[in-house]
């Protein structure tokens, strides 16, 4: 599998430009009919210039148009890289655990609990250069969403996919999160691991303590963020494109609550950090710099190192249709007129 990318991406907000440029077209052929109907009868007129063309015009404009969008596709350099490369580097391994349940969806913190938390990851992704970042998603159940990777494009593509939607059983099964995290790590001793779990605590489906307990003989170091409000909120939901309030089976709205002691005890068993979330800081950037005072270890990853580029075919396409727009012309030549290049009636 070849990686695919742009080398200079941002030549494609020219692209943006050509519905403009359509739009310019259409005005001014509009222009034109009114202009030739006030010469008089529209027929009559097209009599009179046996050689004025209407397709000839659009023909060419449409040309001109994929002309140019090669032409930028070509600056913006399309490149597929042809060489994997096993680089080593010294980092950490760490693997963040999100709550993906609907209590997430609760607006203590803004816009809501879930978005706000992935707005932090991906700035946190951002900043990382070494480390493997894998990341597990988890509600009544858990599930790897990326195993422990060094491609943070690939991270951050699945990140923003994240959504309650994604894990069909719900609750908070914090303690499952913690067993697959587990098991998630690249196997070997003494290397340097760490789990983020981001949730807002309220755990209904086993003992997250207990798996605690198991991840640190593992030598699996475990922070934990609170993210919520202690006094309890409810939880907003879409219905019908209206804003209502989760329902329990009763039909009485669902209260959610930050459960900081549950969080506490993870963190504490594991000789981790626990910190309260707010709307101002989530606290990602404070745990990941307790995480990179851990002693390094090698870490081997597979990156593609030389790309090619893709530009030609784009140029080619350009060039082509600019010559055959400037060989065509807007109207019809008497001279060339049995030469059918055009078959559509006018």
């Amino acid at each position: 599998m070849q990686l695919f990318r742009f080398a200079n991406p941002d030549y494609l907000y020219l692209l943006l430009l050509l519905p403009v440029v359509i739009l310019l077209y259409i005005i001014n052929e509009i222009r034109k009919n009114k202009a030739l109907q006030r010469l008089g009868d529209i027929n009559l007129v097209v009599r009179l210039v046996p050689e004025l063309s209407k397709i000839r015009p659009f023909v060419k404009f449409i040309m001109q148009l994929i002309a140019v969008s090669a032409g930028i596709i070509m600056l913006s350099r399309p490149q597929f890289g042809s060489k994997i490369e096993d680089v080593k580097k010294q980092g950490v391994e760490v693997i963040i655990a999100l709550d993906v349940s609907n209590s997430m969806l609760a607006e203590d913190i803004q816009p809501d609990r879930l978005t706000r938390a992935k707005q932090a990851i991906s700035r946190l992704v951002d900043n990382l250069d070494n480390d493997k970042i894998g990341l597990i998603v988890f509600a009544g159940d858990a599930y790897t969403q990326i195993p422990v990777t060094t491609d943070y494009v690939s991270a951050k593509m699945f990140l923003s996919t994240i959504n309650p939607d994604m894990v069909p059983k719900q609750g908070t099964a914090i303690g499952a999160a913690i067993n697959l995290g587990i098991r998630s790590f690249s196997p070997g001793e003494g290397k340097s691991k760490a789990m983020i779990i981001i949730t807002d605590g309220e755990n209904h489906e086993d003992d997250p303590v207990a798996s605690a307990e198991e991840a640190s003989k593992a030598g699996i170091v475990i922070h934990t963020i609170g993210i919520g409000s202690t006094e309890g909120v409810p939880v907003s939901v879409t219905i019908n494109g209206k804003k209502d309030y989760l329902k329990d089976i009763d039909g009485n709205t669902v209260i959610t609550k930050l459960d900081e002691d549950i969080l506490k005890k993870i963190a504490v068993s594991t000789n981790g950090n626990y910190v309260r979330a707010s709307n101002s800081n989530i606290g990602l950037d404070e745990i990941f710099n307790e995480i990179r005072k851990m002693k390094k270890q090698e870490l081997e990853s597979s990156v593609y190192t030389e790309y090619n580029d893709q530009f030609q075919i784009f140029s080619a396409i350009a060039i082509f249709l600019l010559l055959v727009d400037f060989i065509i012309m807007e109207r019809k030549n008497r001279r060339l007129a049995n030469i059918r290049l055009f078959k559509f009636k006018v």
